[in-house]
This record gives C-alpha cells, sequence and structure tokens, in this order.
C-alpha cells in the first residue's frame, strides 16, 4: 500500500501483474486488482523483458490436504508452517529486476521516484493532482 511500482502486463483474469523492483523497494512479482492502482505518466522501457512464463496459473497456490489434525501435531506444524519461496520464482524475480533496474537507472531521479511511498499531506486534493 502506498508503493510505487511498475507495470508489467495485465493478465487474462484482469489483474495487473506488478513488480516494485524488489531490490529499490520491496514489492516482487505480485498480481493486483486494477482498483488499487493509480496510473502516472511516467513510462520505462520495458520492451527486453520476457513475461511470457508469467500467467494466473504461475501465481496459482498449491492445493494441500486438509485432514484434521491432533493437538500436538497442530502445534508442531505451527512452527514447520513457515513456507520458503521456490528457487525458480526467485530467479525470476532477478531476472525481471535485472533488466528494470537498467531501464531505470538510465533516467535521473526515477530511482529515488520509485523508492519513495505515495501518500497525500494536508490540504493535498487528490482531484487536482496531476500524474
Amino acid at each position: 500500500m502506498g508503493k510505487r511500482v511498475v507495470f508489467l502486463k495485465q493478465l487474462t483474469s484482469g489483474l495487473l501483474l506488478v513488480t516494485g523492483p524488489f531490490k529499490i523497494n520491496g514489492v516482487p512479482l505480485r498480481r493486483v486488482n486494477q482498483s488499487y492502482v493509480i496510473a502516472t505518466s511516467t513510462k520505462i522501457d520495458i520492451l527486453g523483458v520476457n513475461l511470457d512464463k508469467f500467467d494466473d496459473k504461475y501465481f496459482a497456490k498449491e492445493v494441500e490436504n486438509k485432514k484434521k489434525k491432533t493437538e500436538g501435531e497442530f502445534f508442531e506444524a505451527e512452527k514447520e508452517d513457515k513456507k520458503k519461496l521456490p528457487e525458480d520464482k526467485k530467479e525470476d524475480q532477478k531476472a525481471v529486476d535485472a533488466f528494470l533496474i537498467k531501464s531505470i537507472e538510465g533516467v535521473p531521479e526515477l530511482k529515488a521516484y520509485l523508492a519513495a511511498r505515495f501518500s497525500l499531506k494536508s490540504g493535498m486534493k487528490p482531484h487536482e493532482l496531476v500524474f
């Protein structure tokens, strides 16, 4: 919330694929509903990024078989439940970020712009802002 991100593409479900890049503001590759996004006039060249593998199936969660656990199993599972991100997703994030960071560093002040959070101050009127 309040982060500035780079729009990569629109998915078939209607959600938007965005990234921070993760190295700049900590936003990973993720899907976002359009109603949570405010478009700006700032442009970044993303023509060299390969986005073919990113679709709704890429972000689907794995379904686990849910069975009733005893009390002891429940508390043991809670400790081990910290799921780690698969290595292939980390590599995908690095590949996308590497290209975007090159594009971002080519534009002065853009890295600082993306790292800064968006917020409204007292007296600012959102309908009068020009992005």
